[in-house]
């Protein structure tokens, strides 16, 4: 049974406003090749919710009238999703900067290599923001299955024969790190330095640069801090460590998240919570039909005790460390 998480109405976090929409970040679907410890979306191989074409037809319009530079695809797995490259072709058409948010290990799925998966992010120059948890194989199985680590080194091996990595190839390539347990992450550009040293020592690869998240107290990670009777003491570290000059930069403020129906929500965290984006335009839930051609700056953003885990040390957000 799921341990059931604290969900306060009321919070003391600092109240917050949008600024400029830059990133769209978009939800396709929950369905993913694997079952990670720290997953806040619960995503697995037996999820079966899915962004139909109709609402990523809704996107690409959100697109072409607002200021967002950026489609940010996440899941699950959003290449395992039926509208990931039709969004990405498209977006790519609009002149819209396109980022990937890949488990490296579908790069290896049979039916994805036959399919050229990897080739066709090359292609259209689609950003990849890849979860590698740790640089050893121990840590990397244990929090996300057996054998992981090895498939996630053939998966970025293949994007670095494609070019990903490469200095002047503009073909980026992010991996993203966070902590085993209920700790804050370790400074940011040090790690990177470690990653760099082992990933390219050992296994010859090439990445350029690394992106530290704090674990959120959500999801399947804060069912498993509860069961544990570790939720109140995790919740304690990420208060005492809240630094006030990282609310400027969260990327609530310049980011909304849309989930696989097309509702929105002031981040992908609130968007597990249930947590909608509030707008005085409109009464009861906002849908992204609704906010086409709006300007959302100045909107207040929904928050709650686990926004802590943004702020805490050095800043956490989908662009790694705040400072």
């Amino acid at each position: 049974m799921r341990a059931t998480l604290p969900l306060l109405e009321s919070t003391d976090f600092p109240p917050l406003r949008r600024a400029r929409l830059e990133t769209l970040q978009v939800n396709v679907g929950y369905r993913c090749n694997q079952s990670c410890l720290h997953c806040h979306v619960n995503a697995g191989p037996r999820r079966t919710e899915e962004m139909s074409l109709e609402t990523a037809d809704l996107v690409l319009e959100f697109l072409r009238t607002s200021r967002a530079a950026t489609l940010d695809l996440t899941g699950g797995a959003p290449e395992l999703h039926a509208p990931f490259r039709y969004l990405v072709d498209s977006a790519r058409g609009l002149g819209v900067h396109v980022m990937d948010r890949c488990n490296l290990t579908v790069l290896e799925e049979p039916d994805q290599v036959e399919a050229g998966l990897a080739e066709f992010l090359a292609a259209r120059r689609v950003e990849i923001v890849a979860s590698l948890p740790c640089y050893e194989e121990d840590n990397v199985d244990r929090q996300r299955g057996k054998g992981v680590f090895d498939r996630s080194i053939d998966g970025l091996r293949r994007l670095n024969r494609l070019g990903y990595g490469e200095p002047g190839s503009g073909l980026q390539l992010q991996l993203v790190f966070n902590p085993q347990g209920p700790v804050l992450p370790p400074p940011q550009r040090g790690l990177e330095v470690e990653y760099r040293r082992s990933l390219g020592e050992r296994h010859g690869v090439r990445f350029n640069r690394l992106l530290v998240l704090a674990n959120m107290p959500i999801g399947r990670f804060g069912s498993r801090l509860v069961s544990r009777r570790e939720f109140e003491p995790y919740m304690a570290v990420l208060r005492a460590a809240c630094r006030e000059d990282n609310l400027e930069t969260v990327m609530c403020r310049n980011l909304i998240s849309v989930d696989w129906r097309g509702y929105v929500y002031d981040c992908d965290f609130n968007q597990m919570l249930g947590l909608g984006l509030r707008s005085p335009a409109v009464s009861g839930r906002v849908h992204l039909s609704d906010l086409v051609g709006r300007d959302l700056a100045g909107n207040p953003i929904a928050v709650r005790d686990h926004c802590y885990g943004c702020t805490a040390g050095q800043g956490s957000s989908c662009g790694g460390a705040l400072r």
